[in-house]
């Protein structure tokens, strides 16, 4: 496969976004479920595609999604006939089960990541490890690898992301222009669904619920539920505290950021060539297409543009 080959224009942003999404057909993955307790007495779900390999995968997905989402498994499938173990782990309640404590997931709980790797480092089992990221899950992805720094797994080889909002609080606003809208109205009713599942949890430990309703963006559900839910001031301190951009500059491993020229989701500021420039670690690339984790090429065997782009990254860090 040749990952020079540009992905294709399917017409705009938009196309580039949803026509891999709705009409890409996806080999479903006989994942193994492994449940694991977090520090603070809650679970993660993950999905394993296990093939008794030295190389894992571990796969970080995007916002309201789970190891479910075709680009996961797509992703999934590519890397484990390359003979990889996958490990496709899915957030605070993002896995059918609603979650016990009162916290969910968001752009920067990268604890979580943290506790995923600290239990596959109990394994002993992988002599290489790769961290994959996408959208909300590159942010976290990037963030973790900047806060671990020198001090990273040894195992851990190398980074890859997709479509990352690496500046939070202009792409949040970003997502409320436009035709961007009808993305937005989809992951705030599923973000809402997710409140309203642990409601008698919430309002038993004073969590007014009262304007909840009248959300319809996501700087509003930042605003009002993410940012003090997780112990933030506001949206803004929020998005301040977990945006990649400011942990980049202390990333140690091997590091590739793929973000298509007309991701209708990303601002200018999820562009970040300077600190790109000033650490040797990172390298970014971005196609004139391929819109947001959409990135298609009609390839051999329905692999997209995105999957072999990370097959040979990763690669070539063995």
């Amino acid at each position: 496969m040749n990952h020079n080959n540009a992905p294709m224009n399917l017409g705009n942003g938009h196309l580039d976004t949803l026509l891999p999404y709705l009409f890409r057909p996806v080999k479903k993955q006989a994942y193994q479920r492994e449940r694991i307790e977090t520090p603070d007495n809650d679970f993660l779900d993950l999905d394993w595609v296990k093939g008794g390999h030295r190389k894992l995968l571990i796969i970080s997905h995007g916002l309201e999604s789970s190891s479910k989402a075709q680009y996961v498994q797509g992703m999934a499938d590519l890397f484990k006939q390359h003979e990889f173990d996958v490990l496709a782990w899915n957030y605070r309640g993002c896995s059918g089960a609603v979650n016990r404590t009162m916290k969910y997931y968001h752009s920067g709980a990268s604890e979580d990541l943290a506790t995923v790797v600290e239990h596959v480092q109990s394994l002993q089992a992988y002599d290489s490890v790769f961290l994959m990221g996408f959208s909300l899950g590159g942010n976290l992805t990037l963030k973790y690898a900047g806060e671990q720094s020198g001090a990273i797994a040894e195992s851990i080889k190398g980074v890859c992301v997709f479509s990352t909002p690496c500046y939070l609080k202009t792409a949040s606003h970003q997502l409320a222009k436009g035709f961007n809208k009808i993305y937005t109205q989809n992951f705030v009713r599923s973000l809402k669904q997710k409140v309203y599942d642990k409601r008698a949890l919430l309002e038993a430990n004073g969590f007014d619920l009262a304007d909840i309703d009248k959300l319809n963006s996501l700087p509003t559900f930042d605003d009002v539920f993410t940012a003090p839910m997780h112990g933030f001031k506001d949206a803004d301190d929020y998005y301040q505290q977990c945006s990649a951009t400011f942990f980049m500059p202390d990333i140690r491993v091997p590091t590739l950021i793929v973000n298509a020229a007309n991701d209708p989701f990303l601002s200018k500021e999820c562009y970040p060539y300077q600190l790109v420039d000033d650490n040797p670690c990172l390298q970014m690339e971005v196609p004139k297409h391929g819109g947001h984790v959409g990135f298609y090429q009609p390839l051999k065997g329905n692999v997209m543009w995105s999957e072999a782009r990370a097959l040979a990254f990763v690669q070539s860090l063995l």
